[in-house]
């Protein structure tokens, strides 16, 4: 209530009189080709103008960071302002956007961007439950929506998508991204650019993509936000590189600098990392920002003695926008002045956001995003909210299933949890400026699913967590948690009388949104709480037990797995959450996602990831053989690996068959293998597709995903699913770091995980 409050404040002050509000200054349209038409621009302009271009302040609705920029009025009308963050709807944006293109000397257009992450109004699963569809058309589509909808809200620039690899699910932001994998990485990464940008960035509909957060940030040393990283340069080009890569080459038209040093290094001043790779390496051609703050950061990180030193080695390492620190515009002038940077460096950076200005048509047109009839049609209509429900339940990982789902449509449900009639946490972290209070929750999604047919009793069952510093440090935060008053043990005792008088028990766990997230890292990522007390309670009733987990990480639940009749991850699932849920749970849609992430047994194993090398001492599970890479106390094994979930029907593989063992030249190898829907109801599966190079000049993963797709079978339908296997697909950097294909034996994988999986085997010549 507070953000909406401060919105309706905000566009109030910002509005002005109305009769102003209406008034559309005209603005020559910029009939020059783009190179011409910025040339002649920059020859206008002064030194302080260009700087100013380079300032990225923050005011608004939402803060990410313990700074707001101050006095931006003042500063926009004095061309010290190139975009402003936070600030969205027509009217606050309308009002800023006069200021720049009426009180400046040349009328330059401010660029306006937010954080839309997983949606902007109608809010999306969060991106780690996006990828779990493995549907790149649904993950497209909600980009479109959520580009869509900001654009009718003021905007033209979000800062999305998050293509960051993570196999460390201590790392809160492991939510925002698509998991551990660079291939299914990198096409989620162009499927999510294409959505944003579609194919005409100055259509009123659409957004310029940032991508983010450039390079490696979800590397992140023990899992902690921010926090330095330490890689080699092989891993770094075969596993974290390649999804900011294939978002760049997919169009993007911006990318963010991120938090984290990178061996020494905190990129906001890594030359090698944003000039030598990203535009000379990669010839990216567009806009560079920083993350919030993260220049005058590099003060902390120990590489600069004060903010002039900062303000230099960031221009000169290649960022050209400065986010809220203000470093650019305070320092930049005296460092020209004194020699320190070149007014060259300056103006190519203020090149950049002028020519992202151009190709989003804001020379033509400054007011094109301030619509707000079109607001009014736009934001979150039905249409929207029904594409986020569809792609809700397409993003659910059912991980056990004992035949008690889907439920039945009689009879009662105990339906208990701390989240199970919870609005808040399901729309997530990240969630914009969305609004929770529209939300469904599970319980008005299974009343709704329902209706009389099934008698529901609730009991909340336990608190989301009982320690007062994590409560206060959420609530702090936007978390809105209200924590029961009566003891965890009342609690219990209810939801167990609850589950004794009801046929079965629906237990909805999991994570508040604030346990996810942008500093957000858990060092236990079980369930916080009393929540797994509260599970044994209802299992010793001796009633069906079904698990639905709120979740924006791995979690470990090796109790859960071994006692639950039922486990189904849902995520933070969205403004359509609960509905989807109940979709699902009432068979009205049969669950088909995968998981992109490998979920371990305890988080003593983590880092822990499919696409591991090998070992000289591998563990073959003789228990008595000591001197082999195992743990004294834990198998090896992951609780579920990577690309795993169950279906409401089963699936059969047949042998996998290849067109040629040996693969020279051109040539491709066909991969087929025959897929069967063995049980009585329709289905969903993502078949996939791993390669081992067996022998190389160094080691190789033990499996790589090449290619995935997802099909649908009827009941007792078989289908031949057809993958192509090229030459570049076997490509790696070998021991002298060169990008090459080397002859020998390579295994082939098809299965519906990464473990379960049926092999064949060709040769490269």
């Amino acid at each position: 209530m507070k953000k909406l409050y401060f919105v309706i404040a905000l566009a109030l002050v910002l509005t002005g009189n109305t009769s102003a509000q209406k008034k559309k200054p005209v603005q020559a349209p910029p009939v020059k080709p783009r190179n011409e038409f910025i040339a002649e621009l920059l020859a206008k302009m002064t030194i302080e103008e260009k700087i100013g271009q380079l300032n990225l302040v923050s005011i608004g609705f939402d803060v990410t960071g313990p700074i707001v920029s101050k006095n931006v009025e003042e500063k926009v009308q004095k061309g010290q302002v190139g975009g402003v963050f936070n600030t969205f709807t027509p009217v606050a944006v309308r009002k800023l956007q006069q200021m720049a293109v009426e009180k400046t000397r040349l009328k330059i257009p401010l660029l306006f961007g937010y954080d839309v992450v997983h949606g902007h109004r109608t809010i999306f699963p969060i991106p780690l439950g996006l990828s779990a569809t493995w549907d790149l058309k649904a993950i497209e589509q909600s980009a479109r929506v959520a580009g869509d909808e900001a654009s009718a809200d003021g905007l033209n620039w979000v800062f999305s998508p998050m293509v960051d690899i993570a196999r460390d699910p201590r790392w809160g932001r492991i939510a925002e991204g698509s998991g551990e994998d660079p291939f299914l990485g990198s096409r989620v990464a162009e499927a999510m650019v294409r959505g944003y940008q579609g194919n005409d960035l100055k259509a009123d509909n659409t957004v310029m993509a940032c991508v983010k957060h450039f390079a490696l940030y979800g590397g992140a040393s023990a899992g902690r936000d921010y926090n330095p990283v330490e890689m080699g340069e092989r891993t770094m080009r075969e596993v974290y590189l390649p999804p900011y890569k294939a978002a760049i080459d997919a169009g993007a038209g911006s990318v963010m600098s991120s938090f984290n040093d990178i061996d020494g290094v905190p990129v906001g001043a890594s030359r090698r990392m944003l000039t030598d790779l990203l535009r000379s390496e990669w010839n990216f051609k567009g806009l560079l920002a920083s993350d919030y703050t993260s220049l005058s950061e590099l003060i902390p990180h120990g590489v600069a003695a004060n903010e002039a030193e900062a303000a230099a080695l960031a221009l000169i390492a290649g960022n050209d926008m400065d986010m809220v620190s203000e470093i650019y515009i305070n320092h930049l002038p005296a460092l020209v002045k004194e020699g320190k940077v070149s007014e060259q460096a300056i103006t190519d950076a203020c090149r950049r956001v002028l020519e992202a200005k151009y190709d989003l048509g804001l020379f033509e047109d400054p007011y094109r995003y301030v619509n707000e009839k079109r607001a009014a049609a736009t934001l979150m209509k039905a249409e929207y909210r029904n594409i986020a429900r569809d792609i809700a339940r397409r993003s659910f990982v059912l991980l056990k299933n004992n035949n008690v789902l889907p439920l039945k449509k009689s009879g009662s449900i105990a339906l208990v949890g701390p989240l199970a009639n919870n609005k808040r946490d399901m729309i997530g972290n990240w969630s914009g400026a969305g609004d929770w209070k529209q939300a469904v929750s599970v319980s008005d999604g299974l009343k709704t699913a329902f209706g009389s047919a099934v008698v529901i009793n609730y009991a909340k069952g336990c608190n989301i967590t009982n320690d007062a510093q994590m409560l206060a440090r959420l609530n702090a935060h936007g978390g809105e948690i209200a924590a029961e008053t009566r003891g965890e043990d009342e609690l219990i005792r209810e939801a167990v009388e609850v589950a004794k008088r009801s046929d079965v028990v629906v237990a909805v766990v999991g994570e508040s949104q604030g346990m996810t997230g942008e500093a957000a890292s858990r060092a236990d990522i079980g369930l916080p709480g009393r929540q797994l007390d509260l599970l044994k309670a209802l299992k010793a009733t001796g009633k069906p037990l079904v698990i639905v987990l709120i979740n924006g990480r791995p979690m470990t639940l090796p109790w859960e797995n071994e006692n639950a009749d039922a486990i189904l991850v849902t995520w933070f699932a969205g403004t359509e959450a609960g509905n989807a849920i109940a979709d699902v749970l009432t068979g009205a849609y049969n669950p088909a996602g995968k998981l992109t992430n490998t979920w371990p047994q305890h988080v003593g194993q983590v880092p822990l990831f499919y696409n591991h090398k090998a070992t000289g001492r591998p563990f073959n599970g003789e228990q008595l053989d000591k001197y082999k890479s195992r743990y004294m106390d834990l198998s090896n094994e992951p609780l579920f690996p990577f690309g795993f979930g169950l279906s409401y029907t089963t699936f059969s593989y047949g042998d996998v068959r290849l067109d040629r063992t040996k693969l020279a030249g051109d040539a491709t190898v066909a991969v087929r293998c025959t897929v069967t829907n063995t049980g009585k109801m329709d289905g969903e599966e993502v078949v996939q597709l791993y390669v081992r190079d067996v022998t190389g000049s160094v080691t190789r993963p033990v499996k790589e995903l090449k290619g995935f797709q997802k099909i649908l079978l009827k009941a007792g339908e078989s289908r031949e699913v057809l993958f192509e296997i090229k030459r570049s697909d076997l490509a790696f950097w070998n021991i002298d770091m060169k990008l090459v294909i080397e002859p020998g034996l390579f295994h082939v994988f098809v299965g519906g995980n990464s473990r379960d999986v049926k092999k064949a085997e060709f040769s490269v010549e």
